[in-house]
């Protein structure tokens, strides 16, 4: 897909603009992740990560970018003896987690609505 989108678009001060709208547009419908607490969760196949195809995954990046990250970290961390055990309760874990996936979606749903503003924008001058 992506390799047809640049090749579509051809070179004139637009085409980036047309390529990125629609690439986000695109993968709109693709289902985003979700931060959870493993304590909470019985159904082990929910720790699947379908396009990696592995059993058991967690995501983070640099803790200096997302809460969810630090929370992550520290509990790798722990469970992995680098550190001592987390203080808090799973259901606890389970409401920040909770709390970062409705900032994330809000985040993404703003995301989305700048996209079709510009999108709406563009088509009325280009018409």
């Amino acid at each position: 897909l992506q390799k047809s989108l640049n090749e579509t678009f051809g070179s004139d001060k637009y085409s980036e603009a047309r390529k990125e709208v629609l690439t986000n547009m695109f993968s709109r419908p693709m289902q985003m992740a979700l931060y959870f607490c493993t304590g909470v969760l019985e159904d082990e196949t929910l720790f699947h990560h379908y396009a990696l195809n592995v059993p058991f995954y967690t995501h983070f990046t640099s803790p200096i970018r997302r809460y969810a990250d630090v929370i992550v970290h520290r509990l790798l961390s722990a469970s992995l003896g680098a550190s001592s055990p987390i203080k808090m309760e799973k259901e606890a874990i389970q409401r920040q987690a909770d709390h970062c996936n409705d900032r994330k979606m809000a985040s993404k749903r703003v995301q989305e609505l700048s996209a079709d503003l510009f999108f709406a924008i563009f088509v009325r001058v280009r018409a």
